[in-house]
C-alpha cells in the first residue's frame, strides 16, 4: 500500500541573479544577509502570503515586505508564482536603506 501524497508545507522561493549577486557580495553587512536569508524562510513557510507584506494594486503577485527590526534595513520584493509547476515564488529585488 502506497503512502498518502503529503503536499509540501512551503513553495521554494528563487532567487533572482540580482538577490544572488548582493548575497554573495562579500562586503554585505551580516544582519542584512541574515535579514534577506530569514525573509526567505518566512516567505517559503507562508507561501508568499507574509503578514505584513503589501500587495501591489496593478500587480496583486507581487508584494512587499520590510527587512530587518520594523523594516530598519529595507524592503524585500517578490512574486508568487501559484500557478507554475510546481508553485514557487521569486525573490525579485532587495532595497536596502
Amino acid at each position: 500500500m502506497s503512502e498518502p501524497h503529503e503536499e509540501p508545507e512551503g513553495w521554494p522561493c528563487v532567487l533572482s541573479d540580482e538577490v544572488t549577486s548582493l548575497l554573495l557580495d562579500p562586503a554585505l553587512p551580516a544582519d542584512v544577509f541574515g535579514a534577506v536569508v530569514a525573509a526567505t524562510v518566512l516567505i517559503n513557510e507562508m507561501r508568499g502570503e507574509v503578514p505584513g507584506a503589501t500587495m501591489s494594486a496593478k500587480w496583486p503577485e507581487q508584494r512587499r515586505m520590510p527587512l530587518g527590526p520594523d523594516g530598519s534595513l529595507g524592503v524585500a520584493e517578490y512574486v508568487i508564482v501559484a500557478h507554475a509547476e510546481p508553485p514557487q515564488i521569486v525573490l525579485t529585488r532587495v532595497q536596502l536603506y
